[in-house]
């Protein structure tokens, strides 16, 4: 089977390569493919077209289902986004989120994730939605550039690469999108419906496969962070100080918070994306994920 990645280096995806590297995903019969995209529509298209069967993905695609992507969540990856960052250059005069005012700060796109939580953060700032501007320069890899030649004056980031840049003095970390944002599906796992309703028990041992990882990783983090440093083309310790993070959001059954699914619906609104609320019970299901002990599978 052929899994994407809307981010090759997002940690939240780990289990993918971990369970891959350590034999998991084939113990359970699975002979994974990974594909790695380099944003989420491209991830899109490519579940539209069939061509991968699974795909790793943000929260706030769920709302594309809406309008017509042929795929479902079946599992919960990451609650707070913890993994995303707004950095700037070391001698940035923005010193705290007050300095932001106003300020440039480069996203994805506009509707998504990273664009939303700088505008949660402008309105929490009592600034209004657009208090601070958002920015789209690009793939995510030209940010520092950017920055450097200020074009921009911060940047939502990836955590590792946040902190990879600050150990070759290139930038410092000024908040986590995790303080801003508590309640929240910021990673997900999606399986297309042709693979639903043609192979279901291919889903079950998908996620079996995956959970089971994610307690190897919580078990072993010497073996976990050897493997996500080269994944993530970053230092040990820096991918070891990712983990520290962002292991203690990671999912370990894949159940999908109401709360959290309520403020995601809110996500859909705010960013345009749709103009009523979904029934957010329709965009995912639980029944492909393993039973939790002592509970019967839903």
């Amino acid at each position: 089977m052929r899994v994407g990645k809307s981010n090759a280096n997002a940690f939240a995806y780990m289990p993918l390569d971990v369970g891959v590297q350590k034999g998991i995903f084939n113990k359970h019969g699975l002979d994974v493919e990974i594909v790695n995209f380099g944003r989420a529509p491209m991830l899109d298209m490519a579940l539209t077209g069939g061509t991968v069967d699974i795909g790793l993905t943000s929260g706030v695609e769920l709302a594309l289902i809406e309008k017509g992507l042929p795929v479902k969540g079946v599992a919960a990856i990451l609650g707070a986004p913890v993994e995303l960052t707004f950095s700037v250059v070391p001698d940035s005069p923005i010193k705290t989120v007050a300095d932001l005012k106003g300020k440039s700060v480069a996203v994805s796109q506009i509707a998504s994730m990273t664009g939303w939580v700088v505008a949660q953060l402008s309105q929490q700032q009592g600034w209004g939605p657009e208090g601070i501007k958002r920015a789209t320069i690009g793939p995510p890899d030209g940010y520092w550039a950017a920055l450097m030649t200020k074009q921009i004056d911060a940047a939502s980031v990836d955590i590792s690469s946040a902190l990879q840049a600050e150990r070759l003095g290139r930038g410092r970390i000024l908040i986590t999108d995790g303080d801003v944002v508590k309640s929240f599906v910021a990673n997900l796992v999606f399986a297309t419906n042709t693979l639903m309703e043609k192979n279901p028990r291919v889903i079950r041992s998908f996620l079996t496969a995956w959970f089971e990882t994610v307690g190897f990783m919580r078990a072993d983090k010497a073996a976990t962070i050897a493997i996500a440093k080269e994944v993530q083309h970053v230092d040990a310790d820096i991918a070891a100080g990712t983990y520290d993070i962002v292991m203690k959001e990671v999912s370990n059954d894949g159940r999908f918070s109401n709360t959290a699914l309520d403020e995601l619906r809110q996500t859909f609104i705010d960013l345009h994306v749709l103009d009523n609320p979904p029934d957010m019970k329709t965009l995912v299901t639980e029944k492909y994920l393993p039973p939790v002990a002592g509970k019967s599978a839903p």
